[in-house]
């Protein structure tokens, strides 16, 4: 697809490319990253641990199967802009209500296409992931720049606070079966609390479809609003940018996490390390796609994981926080699973709700709902 007119992706070292519009006519800026899904990209597009970055999909031909309203993972797309190869005008599926031009423009989302998205993604793997800008306004590359290096970077930044809920509030769908939609959820069992530091919807009907009746409240909620709501365990969701930037999310769960079984994930295992005395560090490019390596240390067994998150915990500052490894990442050996040794408390740095993705690892929702039946037995 050629639409007409140029559009310019300018990255802060001073790599330019040229291509063509895609999506809403504008500028954009963010940490420009890259995600190797081969599909998927309206759940990337709208998983709200984007917030503050622009993705290029490594995969050339996107937007073949269109857009449609069940598979957004929040209320709106969070992704500060889209870079593509080509994108498809024509949207194939037959759920597709859009395509995915037609989607960017609507919500205001700039993009670019027809840039060489391997040299990109080459560059960013050697160099580090950058701030960049997109613009089909500005199409001088030396003022193009000049705004990425100004741009303020994900470092020390509270994302959080734009993408966390308002107001408390319960969920009740479950998971989606082909010709039936999502359904209704089961008898709960339990009552979960939820933090939504960017929570995905798939994380929630997981949760539901394991008998959990979950509350959902915003990252500013304290502890003691937590416990007031008496809950038997408590999530904590995945979420955009540094999690020291978000230190009264950490002063909460540092509370709630020596009294309350407590999951975590990408975001959430962050907050937990540094709630219970472990660090962590910014990633070179980062951990982007649904088609990541991950070993069960347990069990040898390998994961074929989805990942989205920029920082990860430090190993050895877990260890001396209480932690052990559960779980590492077979492309670079960092973390991506942690379990406290004297707290009911376990988290990993990967999605296991998908979305897109595989399942290898719905389990651990499963392994949630088994440590609050220990704890209420207890």
């Amino acid at each position: 697809m050629t639409r007409d007119g140029r559009a310019i992706l300018a990255l802060a070292d001073g790599r330019v490319f040229e291509g063509e519009p895609l999506g809403a006519r504008g500028e954009a800026v963010g940490e420009v990253v890259f995600n190797t899904a081969m599909s998927g990209y309206q759940e990337v597009l709208t998983d709200p641990s984007y917030k503050g970055q622009i993705v290029c999909m490594t995969y050339p031909h996107i937007g073949n199967t269109g857009v449609n309203e069940e598979d957004p993972e929040s209320r709106r797309p969070w992704a500060e802009g889209f870079v593509v190869r080509e994108a498809s005008p024509v949207a194939s599926s037959w759920r597709a209500t859009a395509t995915l031009d037609d989607y960017l423009c609507r919500h205001g989302i700039v993009g670019i296409q027809g840039i060489d998205t391997r040299a990109l993604t080459r560059h960013l793997r050697d160099h580090g992931a950058q701030e960049g800008v997109i613009s089909t306004d500005d199409l001088d590359p030396r003022s193009l720049v000049a705004k990425a290096k100004a741009a303020p970077g994900l470092v020390g930044r509270d994302l959080v606070k734009e993408v966390s809920c308002a107001a408390p509030y319960e969920w009740r769908e479950s998971v989606w079966r082909a010709g039936g939609g999502y359904e209704a959820p089961p008898p709960a069992r339990f009552h979960v609390v939820a933090y939504d530091s960017g929570i995905k919807r798939n994380i929630l009907r997981q949760l539901t479809a394991e008998g959990c009746r979950v509350t959902v409240v915003p990252a500013f909620a304290s502890a003691d609003e937590v416990l007031a709501l008496a809950p038997d365990g408590l999530f904590l969701a995945n979420g955009p940018g540094d999690p020291e930037g978000v230190p009264y999310l950490v002063e909460s769960v540092r509370r709630l996490a020596e009294r309350l079984p407590t999951f975590g994930i990408c975001l959430g295992q962050q907050i937990l390390a540094l709630a219970l005395g472990a660090r962590t560090y910014k990633l070179p490019f980062g951990h982007h796609g649904a088609n990541h390596p991950v070993k069960d240390l347990a069990t040898g067994r390998i994961e074929v994981t989805s990942q989205n998150h920029g920082f990860a915990v430090d190993p050895d500052s877990g260890a001396g926080a209480g932690f052990e490894v559960t779980h590492v990442n077979l492309n670079d050996g960092t973390c991506e699973g942690l379990r406290h040794r004297s707290l009911r408390v376990f988290a990993v740095q990967y999605h296991p709700e998908a979305a897109p993705g595989p399942h290898d690892s719905h389990y651990l929702f499963r392994r949630f709902v088994e440590l609050l039946t220990e704890s209420r037995g207890r």
